[in-house]
């Protein structure tokens, strides 16, 4: 199944310490975030999109299938034996 396109904003990013502090900030709202090599989306938010452009972010509006990260409590995440957290990662084609 595919996902319908829906009203996005494509946070790019110049380096991995601006995508890092980018994806910090999301999760510490706890918002839904399609990670991409280099880039964010998230669903168009004008709250958010205020508080990345103050991180220096570029945004890109667009309208694309959008579909975020599963969590750490979705289905298949689990702990090993010695207790650490393993975690599963899909690597995505580029940004759109």
């Amino acid at each position: 199944m595919v996902a319908a396109p829906e009203a996005l904003v494509e946070a790019r990013c110049a380096n991995a310490l601006e995508l890092t502090r980018a994806a910090y900030h999301l999760g510490n709202r706890h918002v839904a975030v399609q990670v991409l090599d280099g880039a964010l989306r998230i669903q168009q938010d004008h709250v958010l999109e205020h508080m990345l452009e103050g991180l220096g972010v570029q945004l890109v509006k667009l309208d694309a299938p959008f579909e975020p990260e599963a969590g750490a409590y979705a289905p298949g995440h689990h702990h090993s034996e010695r207790g650490a957290t393993e975690a599963r990662i899909h690597v995505m084609g580029g940004a759109q």
